[in-house]
Protein backbone atom coordinates (compact mmCIF):
# COMPACT_ATOMS: atom_id res chain seq x y z
CA UNK A 1 0.00 0.00 0.00
CA UNK A 2 2.55 2.38 0.68
CA UNK A 3 4.50 1.45 -2.39
CA UNK A 4 1.68 2.11 -4.14
CA UNK A 5 0.59 5.28 -2.27
CA UNK A 6 4.33 6.62 -3.17
CA UNK A 7 4.22 5.86 -7.12
CA UNK A 8 0.90 7.82 -7.76
CA UNK A 9 1.95 10.37 -5.53
CA UNK A 10 5.36 10.83 -7.12
CA UNK A 11 4.02 10.40 -10.65
CA UNK A 12 1.19 13.41 -10.32
CA UNK A 13 4.12 15.39 -7.98
CA UNK A 14 6.15 15.32 -11.44
CA UNK A 15 3.45 16.01 -13.74
CA UNK A 16 2.50 18.91 -11.42
CA UNK A 17 5.79 20.49 -10.62
CA UNK A 18 8.10 20.23 -13.60
CA UNK A 19 7.26 23.64 -14.66
CA UNK A 20 8.49 24.65 -11.45
CA UNK A 21 11.63 22.43 -11.21
CA UNK A 22 12.68 23.75 -15.43
CA UNK A 23 12.89 27.65 -13.81
CA UNK A 24 14.57 26.45 -10.65
CA UNK A 25 17.37 24.77 -13.18
CA UNK A 26 17.44 27.74 -15.51
CA UNK A 27 18.18 30.02 -12.52
CA UNK A 28 20.81 27.79 -11.19
CA UNK A 29 22.34 27.41 -14.82
CA UNK A 30 22.36 31.44 -14.81
CA UNK A 31 23.18 32.55 -11.43
CA UNK A 32 25.18 29.35 -10.19
CA UNK A 33 27.90 27.92 -13.10
CA UNK A 34 28.35 24.26 -12.84
CA UNK A 35 25.71 20.92 -12.60
CA UNK A 36 22.29 21.74 -12.19
CA UNK A 37 21.87 18.48 -9.83
CA UNK A 38 23.89 17.60 -7.02
CA UNK A 39 23.89 13.85 -6.91
CA UNK A 40 25.44 11.74 -4.05
CA UNK A 41 25.38 8.18 -2.81
CA UNK A 42 23.45 7.69 0.14
CA UNK A 43 22.37 4.58 2.43
CA UNK A 44 19.18 2.80 1.47
CA UNK A 45 17.05 0.61 2.94
CA UNK A 46 18.81 -2.07 4.28
CA UNK A 47 21.86 -0.05 4.28
CA UNK A 48 22.02 -0.47 0.15
CA UNK A 49 23.78 2.71 -1.28
CA UNK A 50 21.73 4.35 -4.00
CA UNK A 51 21.84 7.44 -6.24
CA UNK A 52 19.97 10.61 -4.36
CA UNK A 53 19.31 13.68 -6.88
CA UNK A 54 18.77 17.14 -5.54
CA UNK A 55 19.19 20.70 -7.02
CA UNK A 56 22.66 22.02 -6.23
CA UNK A 57 22.48 24.96 -3.61
CA UNK A 58 26.40 25.13 -3.05
CA UNK A 59 29.35 26.07 -5.18
CA UNK A 60 31.23 24.01 -7.19
CA UNK A 61 34.19 21.78 -5.06
CA UNK A 62 33.72 23.44 -1.61
CA UNK A 63 35.06 20.81 0.12
CA UNK A 64 33.05 21.44 3.24
CA UNK A 65 31.80 18.49 5.83
CA UNK A 66 28.59 16.61 5.30
CA UNK A 67 26.46 18.55 7.64
CA UNK A 68 25.49 22.35 6.34
CA UNK A 69 25.09 25.45 8.93
CA UNK A 70 22.97 28.53 7.77
CA UNK A 71 25.32 31.26 6.44
CA UNK A 72 28.03 29.66 5.35
CA UNK A 73 30.28 30.51 2.29
CA UNK A 74 29.64 27.64 -0.11
CA UNK A 75 25.87 28.03 0.06
CA UNK A 76 25.32 30.05 -2.82
CA UNK A 77 21.95 33.06 -2.18
CA UNK A 78 19.80 30.87 -5.04
CA UNK A 79 20.87 28.11 -2.80
CA UNK A 80 19.80 29.51 0.51
CA UNK A 81 16.22 29.89 -0.80
CA UNK A 82 15.73 27.08 -2.10
CA UNK A 83 16.97 25.16 1.03
CA UNK A 84 14.54 27.26 2.93
CA UNK A 85 11.56 26.26 1.05
CA UNK A 86 13.30 22.53 0.56
CA UNK A 87 13.15 23.12 -3.11
CA UNK A 88 15.83 21.59 -3.41
CA UNK A 89 14.44 18.16 -2.27
CA UNK A 90 12.61 18.40 -5.45
CA UNK A 91 14.12 15.77 -7.96
CA UNK A 92 13.56 13.29 -4.70
CA UNK A 93 10.41 12.65 -6.48
CA UNK A 94 12.33 10.62 -8.85
CA UNK A 95 13.83 8.41 -6.38
CA UNK A 96 10.57 7.96 -4.89
CA UNK A 97 9.60 6.91 -8.43
CA UNK A 98 12.28 4.74 -8.97
CA UNK A 99 11.57 2.90 -5.65
CA UNK A 100 14.76 4.01 -3.75
CA UNK A 101 12.75 6.56 -1.19
CA UNK A 102 9.63 6.81 -0.08
CA UNK A 103 7.94 10.38 0.49
CA UNK A 104 7.69 9.73 4.31
CA UNK A 105 10.99 7.82 5.90
CA UNK A 106 14.05 8.88 7.83
CA UNK A 107 16.28 11.33 5.59
CA UNK A 108 19.14 9.27 3.59
CA UNK A 109 22.25 9.38 5.43
CA UNK A 110 25.86 9.73 4.09
CA UNK A 111 27.84 6.50 4.54
CA UNK A 112 29.87 7.48 8.11
CA UNK A 113 26.39 8.38 9.72
CA UNK A 114 25.06 4.75 8.88
CA UNK A 115 28.18 2.35 9.94
CA UNK A 116 27.74 4.46 13.39
CA UNK A 117 24.46 2.38 14.13
CA UNK A 118 24.50 0.08 16.80
CA UNK A 119 22.22 -2.45 18.11
CA UNK A 120 18.09 -1.70 17.67
CA UNK A 121 19.60 1.72 16.10
CA UNK A 122 19.89 -0.55 12.70
CA UNK A 123 16.12 -1.00 12.78
CA UNK A 124 15.60 1.40 11.09
CA UNK A 125 17.57 0.64 8.09
CA UNK A 126 14.30 -1.53 7.87
CA UNK A 127 12.54 1.20 6.19
CA UNK A 128 12.96 3.58 3.03
CA UNK A 129 14.74 6.61 3.51
CA UNK A 130 11.77 9.70 2.80
CA UNK A 131 11.82 12.75 1.35
CA UNK A 132 10.33 14.09 4.42
CA UNK A 133 9.21 12.51 7.64
CA UNK A 134 8.87 13.39 11.62
CA UNK A 135 12.63 13.70 12.32
CA UNK A 136 12.93 16.01 9.10
CA UNK A 137 10.03 18.18 10.78
CA UNK A 138 11.21 18.65 14.15
CA UNK A 139 14.85 19.72 12.53
CA UNK A 140 13.18 21.59 9.91
CA UNK A 141 15.63 24.61 11.01
CA UNK A 142 18.26 22.10 11.33
CA UNK A 143 20.78 24.64 9.73
CA UNK A 144 20.01 27.81 11.96
CA UNK A 145 20.43 25.35 15.35
CA UNK A 146 23.67 24.41 14.13
CA UNK A 147 24.68 27.95 13.19
CA UNK A 148 24.39 28.93 17.10
CA UNK A 149 26.67 26.00 18.11
CA UNK A 150 30.25 26.54 19.37
CA UNK A 151 31.10 23.16 17.61
CA UNK A 152 28.23 22.35 15.04
CA UNK A 153 29.56 18.91 13.74
CA UNK A 154 30.10 17.70 17.77
CA UNK A 155 26.25 18.97 18.48
CA UNK A 156 25.21 17.25 15.74
CA UNK A 157 26.53 13.81 16.55
CA UNK A 158 25.79 14.29 19.99
CA UNK A 159 22.52 15.89 20.06
CA UNK A 160 20.66 15.98 16.82
CA UNK A 161 21.44 12.63 15.12
CA UNK A 162 20.78 10.43 18.30
CA UNK A 163 17.40 12.26 18.55
CA UNK A 164 16.43 11.73 14.70
CA UNK A 165 17.08 7.73 15.36
CA UNK A 166 14.94 7.56 18.10
CA UNK A 167 12.08 9.97 16.50
CA UNK A 168 12.91 7.32 13.06
CA UNK A 169 12.45 3.84 15.45
CA UNK A 170 9.53 5.94 16.96
CA UNK A 171 8.14 5.90 13.36
CA UNK A 172 9.17 2.43 12.37
CA UNK A 173 6.79 0.63 15.20
CA UNK A 174 3.62 3.61 14.65
CA UNK A 175 3.91 3.90 10.58
CA UNK A 176 0.28 4.27 8.83
CA UNK A 177 -0.86 5.63 5.35
CA UNK A 178 -2.67 7.80 7.52
CA UNK A 179 0.50 9.14 9.64
CA UNK A 180 2.10 9.70 6.27
CA UNK A 181 -0.63 11.42 5.08
CA UNK A 182 -0.94 13.62 7.95
CA UNK A 183 3.15 14.31 8.08
CA UNK A 184 3.22 15.43 3.97
CA UNK A 185 0.58 17.73 5.05
CA UNK A 186 1.99 19.34 7.67
CA UNK A 187 5.22 19.57 5.98
CA UNK A 188 3.54 21.61 2.95
CA UNK A 189 1.83 23.58 6.13
CA UNK A 190 4.97 23.75 6.97
CA UNK A 191 3.82 23.10 10.60
CA UNK A 192 5.25 20.88 13.50
CA UNK A 193 3.90 17.41 14.67
CA UNK A 194 4.36 16.58 18.35
CA UNK A 195 5.46 13.61 19.84
CA UNK A 196 3.99 11.17 20.95
CA UNK A 197 3.08 9.03 18.92
CA UNK A 198 1.99 12.21 16.15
Amino acid sequence: MKRFFDLITAFFGILLLWPLLLVIAILIKIKMPGPIFFIQKRVGQHGKLFTMIKLRTMKVNHGGSSISVKGESRITPLGAVMRKYKLDELPGLINVLIGDMSFVGPRPDVPGYADKLEGDDRKILLLKPGITGPASMKYSNEEEILALQDDPIKYNDEVIYPDKVRINLAYLENQSILLDLKIIIYTVLRKKLNEPWM
